[in-house]
């Protein structure tokens, strides 16, 4: 299929589940206000198909809106459908599947369209952690319909054809569509609003079925696959590939398979799924290069913490934690991005994702592949934080600075011979993975061809883990 071809309302649903499975409801409801006009105007469906089918034998509720019927505005009925669509997924416990193609409120009808729009935000709010929510954008996503995209879990676009904006790409100053168009795939993947950005719209559904196979079902429930892969598989290309832990997530996953989220946005830090055994597994790594299709370095990145990256991140482990999902990290982390830019948000962004890996009760585990410097290190997963285990690769640095920087601090008015003798020193006693396997800061140093072994039975042993934390009603960081 080329990447200009759109398909109808229901033909996104027939490509997305799985073959004669789904079954329509409330196909025979339509528009009850008549003014301006809609009296004459047929509504099939209301401008939207709703009902529920299986992706991969597991059950899912879709609506997908149809730009047929009156450019696939939102009104009183059409979202009342969707509504009660969310009403059976939370009594079930499945996802919702939106399929996007609406021009917005639907004008003649007003204040009901504006109360359908908040109506529907109460229950995508009722059941964010409940049951995954997922949108995908096939057509224009513009104003009310763009913070509904936003509030799902995880957002789809195809690389062209679809629009998502708050504001039209016109309307925002010292904008226009021909210098940059904010409302497409491309701008808004980079700025995170997008998780994942396709060539047409095959391959985005394609990768929705994808996505859906590493998920559960709610809140209440796992998400595990017969396991097909040898777990004592070697990864003897781990160490080099760390550097780009979308390389070497593939490497450690079952059949070398990583799903990763936002891509585009904050590429100095990486998440995604992948499955350890069989089980569902989020992944949270630092990245320090891209490397090509050659194993090539195309990309540096510092190996520092950025506000996007935290954000991106805490966003990412809140996710794993309300659905009960794993989390693995790898570190290699030096300290936080300087910038004056940084500087008016990577603090709040990193004690977020402090907060996000502290409350987390799901099992965590860390691996240090490189450095782990400073406070930044602490932030990510550390054992001081709550991981539940800590591995180390056997040329890993933990500590609170460099050792050159920290002898050239501690030997100020010491000659260079005296200051690189007590960096050796220093490194040593303080910045090596055994000097913090000693003090228990890290349980085990590993080789890099044992990792895939290693993780996989560490989370085996923590599979039924069980944390109580103290009683409230929700955290304030």
């Amino acid at each position: 299929m080329s990447s200009t071809t759109k398909l109808s309302a229901r033909e996104r649903i027939v490509n997305l589940l799985d073959d004669s499975s789904f079954v329509e409801i409330g196909a025979l409801v339509t528009k009850r206000n008549t003014d301006f006009n809609l009296a004459q105007t047929e509504t099939p469906s209301d401008g939207v198909i709703t009902g529920y089918g299986l992706i991969d034998g597991s059950l899912v509720y879709v609506y997908s809106q149809d730009a047929a019927v009156l450019n696939g505005t939102m009104g009183e009925m059409h979202a009342k459908k969707i509504e009660s669509l969310y009403d059976l997924a939370l009594k079930i416990g499945a996802p919702v599947i939106g399929l996007v193609d609406c021009a917005g409120m639907r004008l003649q009808e007003a204040t009901d369209a504006l109360a359908g729009f908040g109506k529907v935000y109460l229950k995508q709010s009722m059941a964010s952690g409940v049951i995954p929510q997922i949108t995908a954008v096939f057509g224009t996503c513009g104003g009310g319909c763009a913070v509904s995209a936003a509030m799902s879990d995880f957002t789809f676009m195809p690389e062209d054809g679809a629009k998502l904006f708050v504001n039209s790409p016109n309307a925002v100053e010292g904008n226009f569509t021909g210098k940059c168009d904010t409302s497409a795939a491309k701008f808004q993947a980079a700025a995170g609003v997008v998780d994942v950005v396709k060539e047409d719209e095959a391959q985005v559904l394609a990768s929705i079925r994808t996505l859906v196979s590493y998920l559960p079902g709610n809140n209440e429930t796992d998400c595990v696959v017969d396991c097909t892969d040898d777990l004592n598989r070697a990864t003897a290309a781990f160490a080099e590939e760390a550097c780009d832990p979308a390389v070497a997530l593939a490497d450690i996953s079952d059949n070398n398979e990583f799903f990763e989220i936002k891509a585009e946005y904050a590429k100095e830090m990486v998440t995604g799924f992948i499955r350890l055994n069989g089980v569902t597994i989020g992944a949270v790594a630092n990245r320090s290069a891209l490397l090509d299709e050659n194993g090539k370095k195309k990309t540096a990145f510092d190996t520092v913490l950025t506000a996007d990256g935290c954000r991106k991140a805490a966003s990412f482990v809140s996710f794993c934690d309300a659905f009960d999902i794993p989390v693995v990290t790898l570190t290699n982390v030096t300290g936080y991005a300087a910038t004056m830019q940084e500087e008016k948000a990577v603090a709040v962004a990193a004690a977020k994702l402090t907060n996000a890996f502290a409350g987390a009760t799901v099992p965590k585990v860390n691996l240090i592949c490189g450095k782990a410097m400073g406070s930044a290190y602490i932030t990510m997963n550390s054992k001081h934080i709550g991981a539940d285990l800590v591995f180390a690769l056997e040329d890993a640095k933990i500590g609170m600075m460099d050792a050159s920087l920290a002898a050239q601090i501690m030997y100020a008015g010491e000659d260079e011979a005296v200051r690189k003798e007590k960096a050796a020193e220093y490194d040593a006693l303080q910045s090596s993975a055994l000097a913090a396997a000693k003090r228990g800061y890290v349980d085990s140093i590993i080789s890099a061809d044992a990792v895939r072994q290693q993780l996989a039975y560490a989370f085996e042993m923590l599979y039924t883990k069980r944390e109580t934390r103290p009683s409230k009603k929700h955290g304030t960081v």
